[in-house]
């Protein structure tokens, strides 16, 4: 089996093909007008590759018939790929990739209408935003949820694409560089939220770990991919998928956004530094009281 074999998707999406295709020329597009540094390109062409071999390739056959599979394809969905995204600041290169005709015309007016604002106003809320990060993936874990979503192909998508998307808005919002305003939080917020999702994944890829019963048995009635793994094995190592490298992205991006605000609080300190010497420079000196 050679790399074509593997870059044959198991199931066909033309939705996917359509998205990352388009992610990818508006991208290319855009650094040729903003300023992109390569770290941030390298960053944003893995992460936007690793959402494309997650979701079409023919990895999938394994993704739908065993368990730990499927928590790691969640991994890259829902925190890998999107983390690598966001950690390259695309926005910027994103825009400039639009034509201005466009931009103009469609997109401006679009984000400037009540409804979008009022939908990335709540989105974007730093409660709502840790609650639909780690509620989706409690909601997808659920058992009879689990056991539907990986029968029926449309209900799979959309649990799929509903990782990626949350993914995206969560990852945003965590690695935003900018001080607040422009930014929605403010640096020490961005920290709080990616903390605030770090228990929750701990506390469910625990349980799934320590559960003596078969949570999925979805996978044993379909038939697994690696019939040498016991049922209970292949649900201990989704567990701790969840449990281990989904909680050490959350760190990862801890520490980002300490990073920023480091470097932000550096900058401000600076700026005021400069401005009581330039003040300092501008102002006369009193002349001293004569006896």
């Amino acid at each position: 089996m050679n790399l074509l074999y593997w870059l044959d998707p198991w199931e066909p999406s033309p939705t996917v093909v359509v998205a990352v295709l388009a992610a990818a020329i508006l991208f290319a597009r855009g650094v040729r007008h903003a300023r992109v540094s390569l770290p941030r390109q390298v960053s944003f062409w893995f992460g936007l590759t690793a959402l494309y071999i997650a979701l079409h390739t023919r990895l999938d056959y394994y993704f739908e018939h065993e368990f730990f599979m499927h928590r790691l394809q969640h991994l890259v969905l829902h925190h890998l790929g999107p983390f690598f995204i966001a950690w390259s600041y695309p926005g910027a290169a994103l825009r400039a990739g639009i034509p201005f005709s466009w931009r103009r015309r469609f997109l401006r007016p679009t984000m400037r209408t009540k409804p979008a604002r009022i939908a990335l106003d709540i989105v974007f809320n730093p409660i709502v935003a840790v609650v639909l990060f780690v509620g989706l993936i409690y909601f997808w874990l659920l058992s009879p949820i689990h056991f539907k979503a990986m029968l029926d192909w449309r209900l799979y998508r959309i649990m799929n694409w509903s990782m990626v998307v949350d993914g995206l808005l969560f990852w945003w919002l965590g690695h935003d560089p900018r001080p607040a305003p422009p930014a929605r939080l403010s640096p020490g917020r961005r920290i709080m939220i990616v903390i605030a999702a770090i228990p929750p994944q701990i506390v469910l890829g625990a349980l799934i770990f320590f559960t003596p019963r078969e949570l999925y048995p979805i996978y044993s009635i379909c038939g697994r991919a690696f019939s040498w793994i016991s049922p209970i094995r292949d649900q201990q190592i989704g567990g701790l998928l969840l449990w281990i490298p989904g909680s050490m992205m959350s760190v990862f991006g801890a520490l980002i956004a300490l990073r920023h605000w480091m470097r932000l609080s550096t900058r401000e300190r600076l700026r005021e530094e400069r401005r009581e010497s330039s003040e300092g420079v501008q102002r006369p000196t009193p002349a001293r009281a004569h006896g």
